[in-house]
């Protein structure tokens, strides 16, 4: 296999600003730009003006640098974290070549590169780049397997968005809906990709290049490997978050090295998630270690603070308006969130909301997440507690929960505590993914 090419969504909005370090080429028309250039659309075509001269751009065709190593280019006020209590704008720098095509009336920029290349940023857009190395290395080989298992998926027409509604429940998972045009985005619906990171960091490109070519494998196929922030202790299984099949290397594993008072604790039993929620159990990713965090988390994850247990308090009048907004049913006050189905770290999977006009059940883990909070809950992952009754009426619900993320796959808090422990990358993956081999494919 030689090293895949992957193209990456970044950005689209009806005008976009982009500044070019170097010299960029239209190969089929030879129009080359490089300063800065705005490109916009105009009467359905794309136009690009620079210097006062306006050209007219064939949609999908690509610039490339004339010397990759050492060209670049800038766009401007990229959203990251898009939906998340996170979201900000960046103006980020990329390697490799640029495509404009027409998405929807708007413009969408599309970067493509060497995965290599790209698996360099995407480290340092994970996480801080000055995490431990055995992390680092783990980290890039997850991300590795996933982007060439997107390709090898989006070759094969992978149906990748499932939903079911009817008038008494709405299931929903979604993976990489609208991604016909690239292979993956560049923000957290995919895997971070925030281009040029403090001017090629160093220690990400040593994680890529001691690991190069190395991937997760199950049989004959490339792992879809995942990840998250923090597990909450217990990781979930790939089923109950997204499609209705078994993943053999994405089972729901301890996160832990020794046995604990909760160890084999079955989550699925609603009183036993209650009894773990409420609970601190010692596990890799319970960590109150402040240095070891810094150099793990980027500067607007570090915002993120009690993520292994956390409480979000809703009055009625906030859940009530939250979910109008987020489901569009009026569901008069409402009296009681009930789990009906939980996964196997604790996480829930069917939701039923129960007001005094409606009652409907929701679904799955990232559904339930976006319709509880203006961005997102941190996890599926709670047990929920009413207060102030009146008239049986609740005035607020007090959600307690555990976990940062759908928690499939590796842990990052997790590894990184691993990591710290001096496991190596190839042991932090195979705690994480058991049933899967590391094999080097180019």
């Amino acid at each position: 296999m030689n090293e895949p090419i992957i193209s990456v969504g970044i950005k689209r909005k009806e005008e976009i600003e982009i500044n070019f370090w170097g010299k960029f080429t239209n190969e089929n028309r030879k129009i080359s730009f490089e300063d800065e250039t705005k490109f916009f659309l105009k009467n359905g075509a794309i136009f690009a003006e620079n210097h006062q001269n306006i050209y007219e751009i064939k949609n999908g065709e690509i610039f490339s640098p004339e010397e990759f190593v050492f060209n670049s280019f800038v766009v401007q006020d990229v959203v990251i974290g898009k939906e998340f209590h996170w979201e900000r704008k960046q103006n980020q720098q990329f390697f490799g070549s640029l495509k404009i095509v027409i998405t929807k009336a708007e413009l969408e920029i599309i970067n493509i590169l060497p995965i290599e290349k790209y698996l360099e940023s995407v480290i340092s857009s994970e996480m801080n780049p000055e995490a431990p190395m055995a992390l680092l290395k783990a980290e890039a080989v997850i991300a590795r397997s996933w982007a060439i298992s997107q390709k090898m998926k989006k070759r094969k027409n992978h149906k990748k968005e499932q939903k079911f509604d009817n008038t008494n429940e709405k299931i929903t998972w979604t993976e990489s809906e609208g991604h016909e045009k690239y292979d993956v985005c560049s923000d957290d619906h995919c895997q971070r990709y925030q281009g040029i990171i403090d001017k090629r960091n160093t220690r990400a490109e040593i994680a890529v290049s001691e690991t190069k070519g190395l991937c997760l494998i199950y049989g004959k196929e490339i792992c879809d490997a995942r990840y998250s922030k923090c597990c909450g202790g217990v990781t979930e299984t790939y089923e109950n978050v997204w499609s209705n099949e078994e993943v053999p290397y994405l089972s729901s594993i301890e996160d832990i090295d020794s046995p604990t008072e909760f160890s084999g604790i079955n989550l699925t039993i609603e009183n036993n998630a209650q009894e773990w929620i409420k609970g601190n159990p010692e596990s890799f990713c319970n960590t109150n270690n402040e240095n070891l965090l810094k150099t793990i988390l980027k500067d607007y994850d570090s915002e993120t603070k009690n993520f292994y247990r956390w409480k979000e308090e809703l009055t009625q009048s906030e859940i009530k308006e939250l979910l109008s907004a987020k489901t569009g049913i009026d569901f008069g006050n409402i009296l009681d969130l009930i789990p009906l189905e939980r996964g196997k770290s604790g996480r829930i999977v069917r939701l039923k909301i129960v007001g005094t006009k409606r009652e409907k059940i929701f679904g799955k883990e990232l559904e339930i997440r976006k319709i509880l909070s203006k961005s997102h809950l941190y996890s599926s992952a709670f047990i929920v507690e009413k207060k102030i009754i009146i008239e049986n009426v609740p005035q607020i619900f007090v959600l307690r929960g555990a976990g940062w993320g759908h928690g499939v796959g590796l842990c990052q808090i997790g590894a990184a505590v691993m990591s710290n422990k001096g496991y190596e990358f190839d042991e932090i993956l195979n705690h994480y993914f058991p049933n899967a081999q590391i094999k080097k494919l180019f």
